[in-house]
C-alpha cells in the first residue's frame, strides 16, 4: 500500500483519518466488502463480510495493531500467486484449529 510505519501508527492512534480510497485499498487487499468496517456503526450493521462473526471487526482492529499482526499482512500482501495465498490461509487455519481442539 505503500505506507510507512508511522503512518500506520498515526491511523492505529487516530491522528490521521483514513480516506474511503484508502479504506477501499485495505478492504481489498484483506478481501472484505468494505461494509465490514461499519459493522458496528449506526445501520450499517446488516452489512456483514463474508464468513466474519459478531465481533470481527474488533479482533482484527486488534491483531493488525500488534506487531506480529502488521509483520504476517505485510509478508501475506506480497504474495503474487493465488494458490500460494491459499494454501498459507489454509495452514493458518489448520494451526488455529488445532490449537482450538487442545484447549478443548
Amino acid at each position: 500500500m505503500g505506507l510507512t510505519f508511522q503512518q500506520v501508527q498515526k491511523y492505529e492512534k487516530g491522528v490521521n483519518r483514513i480516506g474511503a480510497g484508502r479504506l477501499y485499498q485495505i478492504s481489498h487487499i484483506l478481501g472484505v466488502h468494505i461494509g465490514y468496517f461499519y459493522e458496528d456503526v449506526g445501520d450499517c450493521t446488516s452489512l456483514d463480510a463474508k464468513g466474519s462473526e459478531p465481533g470481527a471487526t474488533h479482533s482484527v482492529v486488534e491483531f493488525l495493531s500488534s506487531g506480529d499482526g502488521l509483520k504476517l499482512c505485510h509478508a501475506f500482501t506480497r504474495i503474487k500467486d493465488p494458490k500460494v495465498r491459499k494454501r498459507v490461509l489454509e495452514l493458518v487455519t489448520s494451526l488455529a484449529d488445532g490449537e482450538e481442539k487442545l484447549r478443548q
